[in-house]
C-alpha cells in the first residue's frame, strides 16, 4: 500500500508551485529518510524558477515536476538496513550536496569536485546530474525525504530546526573563511555583507579571529546592524560612496586587506567584485561564494606581479557542517541574531515571494512542511 505525503511541486518554469499528495519515499541500505521540520528558502529562488533556463541553460533543473527545497532540517524517520550511527529521533541537516560517492574527488572529502556534483532540491552543474535527480527526487519542500546518510549532520538541542535550515548558507560562508588558511589576527574585505552569505560569514570571521573586518554593502541601516556586532572589529561601507579598493586602501595605509570574500548575489554588478578585488594587498586570497555570472575583465599582469590567488568555493561539505553544529552547541556561534521568518507549506509561493523583500541576511525565510 502507497503511503501519501503532502509536497510542493513546479510543474513548469514561470508557474507557481503547487502542493500535492505523493508518494512518501521509503529508506533502504544506506539511505535515511528525514521527517522535514524546517527547509531553508534560498534567497535567489524567485529568480532561478523564472529565470534559470535562460541564464544558465547547462546547468539543469530536476525533471519535473520537481520538489525543490535546498536546505532542509528535521527529525530521522526511518533508516535503511546499511545505514550505522543514525537513527529515528535524530535531530539531523541535511546536506543536499550529493556526488556519485566512488570517485576520487569523493573519497578524498571534495564531493564538490565530483563529476556528478549536484544540488538536491535546487539544479545541477551538469547534465550528469540528472542521474542523481532520478535517485534522489525529493527537496524539502515535503513532509519527508530520502537522502544518503553520508548527508547527515546531527544537530544540538540548542539549534532551532529554522537555525538548522540556514546551515548550507552558514556553512558555504564557513568553508570559504577556512580556505584563507589561518585567518586569525588578519583583515577581510566582505564584498555583500549584509546578505544571506555575508550575514553569516562575519559571524564566522569574527569566531575565527580576524582582527577587522571590512563590510562592504549598499544599504546603510543593514551595515550599521552588521557593526553592532562587533563595533571595534567591524568597519563598514556603502559601496554607493565610491570605490571600495580606494577605501580599504585609506583604512590600511595604503597596503590593502589581507584577504576578500565576494558574496554577492546572481544580479549584481561584476564590477563591483572587481573594485573589492583590487582592495586586497599584495599575496592576498580572494575567495568567491557568490552568484555574479558575467564575465570579469582584469589585468593579468597585476594578477601575476602582485601573486594573487583567487578560489571558487561552492556549498560545504557534510564533515564542515558537523563542524558548524559543534561551534553552535560550544557557544562559539550565536545564531541569535538571526531571525526566522516561517511559512507553512501551503504559503508556498508567498514564502518564495518573501524572500526578494529585501530585508538582508538577518532574516532566515524558512518552510515548515
Amino acid at each position: 500500500m502507497t503511503i501519501m505525503m503532502r509536497a510542493a511541486r513546479l510543474h513548469a518554469v514561470n508557474e507557481p508551485m503547487r502542493v500535492e499528495d505523493v508518494a512518501k519515499p521509503m529508506a533502504s541500505g544506506t539511505d535515511v529518510v528525514v521527517e522535514v521540520k524546517a527547509c531553508g528558502m534560498v534567497p535567489n529562488l524567485a529568480n532561478v524558477l523564472n529565470n534559470w533556463e535562460t541564464w544558465y541553460p547547462h546547468q539543469p533543473l530536476p525533471m519535473k515536476p520537481a520538489i525543490f527545497g535546498l536546505d532542509p532540517a528535521g527529525i530521522v524517520h526511518q533508516v535503511g538496513d546499511q545505514v550505522v550511527a543514525i537513527k529515528p529521533g535524530d535531530r539531523v541537516y541535511v546536506n543536499p550536496l550529493r556526488s556519485c560517492g566512488a570517485c576520487h574527488a569523493c573519497a578524498s572529502g571534495h564531493q564538490a569536485k565530483c563529476e556528478y556534483f549536484t544540488f538536491n532540491g535546487y539544479f545541477g552543474f551538469n547534465r550528469n546530474s540528472l542521474e542523481i535527480y532520478k535517485r534522489y527526487p525529493e527537496g524539502g519542500f515535503a513532509q519527508f525525504m530520502r537522502a544518503p546518510q553520508n548527508a547527515i549532520v546531527k544537530i544540538p538541542d540548542n539549534m532551532t530546526f529554522p537555525q538548522a535550515a540556514r546551515m548550507g548558507y552558514l556553512g558555504t560562508s564557513y568553508s570559504a573563511i577556512k580556505k584563507f588558511g589561518i585567518p586569525t589576527g588578519k583583515s577581510l574585505i566582505i564584498n555583500g555583507a549584509t546578505g544571506t552569505l555575508g550575514v553569516g560569514a562575519t559571524l564566522f570571521a569574527l569566531a575565527m579571529g580576524v582582527s577587522t573586518v571590512y563590510a562592504v554593502a549598499r544599504g546603510k541601516p543593514l551595515l550599521d546592524r552588521l557593526k553592532q556586532l562587533a563595533p571595534n572589529r567591524i568597519q563598514t561601507f556603502s559601496n554607493q560612496d565610491g570605490k571600495v579598493a580606494d577605501w580599504v586602501r585609506s583604512q590600511t595605509n595604503g597596503l590593502g586587506a589581507d584577504f576578500m570574500l565576494d558574496c554577492l548575489g546572481a544580479v549584481a554588478d561584476v564590477n563591483a567584485m572587481k573594485d573589492a578585488m583590487m582592495g586586497v594587498k599584495r599575496g592576498g586570497r580572494i575567495v568567491n561564494i557568490g552568484g555574479t555570472g558575467s564575465d570579469m575583465l582584469f589585468n593579468t599582469k597585476w594578477w601575476m606581479d602582485n601573486s594573487m590567488e583567487l578560489i571558487g568555493s561552492a556549498w560545504l561539505t557534510t564533515a564542515e557542517g558537523m563542524e558548524v553544529a559543534d561551534m553552535v552547541r560550544s557557544g562559539a556561534i550565536d545564531l541569535s541574531v538571526l531571525e526566522a521568518r516561517t511559512y507553512p507549506l501551503e504559503r508556498i509561493n508567498e514564502a518564495i515571494n518573501g524572500v526578494t523583500s529585501g530585508d538582508g541576511g538577518f532574516t532566515n525565510y524558512v518552510l515548515e512542511p
